[in-house]
């Protein structure tokens, strides 16, 4: 018997094959990505401080990181960014590195220190909240560090932009915001690493952790491009181990801005010894603010769960959502706290049987959002949140959008849940060509997305303008955005990823400044634009991450 149709389906996925394949070779990233996996080397950088393995280190460092403000020069003490840099860096007087850290970590105040530290982002947002700011937005680019932006920069313009300093190319690093904008850099080293934790008991089992934070200029480097003495000091491996600091998780580091506070590794919004402590949202909602986090990873993940969420453990993600969305929690288990007015993130479609990390009253199913959870917080079964989640057949953007303005229309919350449960429900990576197929990494697997991801999940820009249809409805609000798959793609050694997500994360500020100059002025909005830590990509031969024909196109005074 002869099929007639199968000589035509062989056809269409063939030709299917030879135009992924074809996409690839024209895809400069993709090939340069899945080139240095596949030798485990590449000319242009590595991962790591090994020249000749390319995925050396597929964790954080503590390297110092880059800070964008907007709204803040000239705005009066505690606002301008000089307030923290310069001379003016707590890393140059013991006693303030004493009232930050609890101790003098040994090698870290520094006469000639310029950076701020962690827990300033939240002394800036506070002073300039005292100061009349009405709309604040804090963007954390999980894991972006300087090398990190500049390979994107340098992809976005087809040439090296720059070496040093802020530089240019990205929306973020080229918008003046009427003249008000500034550049610095900030440590990120938390309290200390090594504490363990009853998450049944939300106890601290060791305080003080096994390795203190703490930064050493000489060894580390005085800012983010020049390179210090120690390459492994960074790392945490230095030799011998005294002169080790440990570098941070993403929810010790969102702590500090958030909260204040130096903590320890993996905690939520507590500090070194277990106790809750007051995010910026709790006290804003106090003043009559609206508060809300968005993410392109998981709603409760460490950072966007660090904007308002107690819990001793930032893998006990369940109860780490209630804190959000105003349930009792195993932290809040009599009065819960408030709740957020709008949480947006991915997290869908990942589900377990079991998860020892979230303790005894984890429940079977999603990871981060339990069934009963959704029920009880959605209007339509009389809760707070209009709820938007992602749909078989239904459009993300628009679904999205639907839901954003029924809130505002009824004066309700938001909440939006999407993500590709396959890959622990982060959105789409749209690479760096945006074409949303993925080189390999460290995993030497590349993710592979179906029609269906596209069109069922938003952007975190589409969630952006979701945030602020119901946030800008209000008064006053505060407002996180977490480009987070950048961290993921970067824990995967991925440039292409990576590229892709600084992009992504691009469009989202964007929204916001748009957003701004709409509605209201850089006199009464703030925007911090930076990252919770860096990792280790070291760039050797920028110009290697120029492709071909753009480096062809070049004035010849410019090669």
């Amino acid at each position: 018997m002869v099929c007639s149709t199968c000589g035509r389906v062989i056809l269409v996925v063939l030709l299917g094959v030879v135009g992924a394949a074809a996409s690839h070779a024209e895809d400069f990233y993709y090939r340069l990505q899945s080139s240095a996996i596949e030798t485990n080397r590449a000319d242009f950088g590595h991962w790591g401080p090994d020249p000749e393995n390319y995925t050396a280190w597929g964790s954080h460092s503590n390297r110092l990181v880059p800070v964008y403000t907007f709204g803040t020069r000239g705005a009066g003490d505690g606002i301008d960014l000089t307030s923290y840099s310069g001379q003016n860096s707590v890393y140059r007087r013991a006693e303030e590195v004493r009232r930050i850290y609890g101790r003098e970590p040994h090698d870290t105040v520094h006469p000639d220190a310029e950076y701020l530290d962690q827990t300033n982002i939240y002394d800036l947002q506070r002073a300039a909240i005292e100061a009349g700011k009405k709309y604040v937005f804090l963007v954390i680019f999980d894991g972006m560090d300087w090398q990190t932006t500049w390979a994107a920069a340098i992809a976005r313009t087809g040439r090296i932009p720059y070496r040093e300093g802020r530089g240019q190319g990205l929306h973020f690093l080229d918008y003046s915001a009427d003249g008000t904008t500034q550049y610095g850099w900030m440590c990120t080293s938390p309290h200390n690493e090594g504490t363990k934790v009853d998450v049944d008991r939300q106890q601290v089992l060791n305080p003080g952790g096994a390795l203190f934070g703490g930064y050493s200029r000489e060894r580390g480097g005085p800012n983010p491009w020049t390179p210090g003495s120690d390459p492994l000091y960074l790392i945490a491996k230095s030799l011998p181990e005294t002169q080790r600091h440990a570098y941070t998780d993403s929810s010790s580091s969102a702590a500090s801005m958030t909260a204040a506070i130096k903590t320890f590794n993996d905690s939520m919004n507590v500090d070194y010894a277990g106790q809750q402590v007051e995010t910026l949202a709790h006290w804003l909602q106090r003043q009559g603010f609206a508060v809300g986090a968005i993410s392109s990873v998981p709603i409760s993940h460490a950072t966007p769960a660090a904007a308002y969420a107690h819990n001793v453990s930032r893998d006990d993600y369940q109860d780490l959502t209630r804190d959000m969305l105003g349930l009792k929690s195993i932290s809040h288990p009599e009065e819960p706290l408030p709740g957020m007015d709008v949480v947006i993130g991915g997290g869908h479609g990942e589900e377990r049987d079991k998860d020892q990390a979230q303790g005894q009253n984890f429940q079977p199913g999603n990871v981060y959002l339990t069934a009963a959870d959704l029920h009880a917080v959605d209007v339509a079964h009389g809760g707070k949140y209009v709820t938007a989640v992602r749909t078989p057949g239904v459009d993300g953007r628009t679904r999205l959008m639907q839901a954003a303005e029924a809130a505002r229309r009824g004066g309700h919350r938001l909440l939006g849940f999407y993500g590709v449960g396959r890959y622990k429900g982060h959105l789409p990576y749209q690479t760096a060509d945006g074409d949303y197929r993925p080189a390999p990494g460290r995993s030497k697997k590349a993710e592979s997305y179906t029609p269906e991801d596209l069109t069922e999940n938003p952007t975190l820009a589409d969630m952006t303008r979701a945030a602020l249809t119901v946030l800008g409805s209000k008064d006053r609000f505060w407002l996180m955005v977490e480009p987070g798959d950048v961290d993921w793609a970067n824990h995967d050694n991925n440039l292409d990823n990576s590229i892709g997500a600084v992009f992504s994360g691009d469009d989202a500020v964007k929204v916001i400044t748009d957003w701004v100059e709409a509605h209201s002025n850089w006199r009464e909005s703030l925007l911090i634009v930076t990252a919770d830590h860096g990792h280790y990509l070291h760039i050797v031969r920028p110009e290697l991450l120029v492709p071909p024909a753009a480096a062809d196109q070049r004035p010849a005074s410019r090669r």
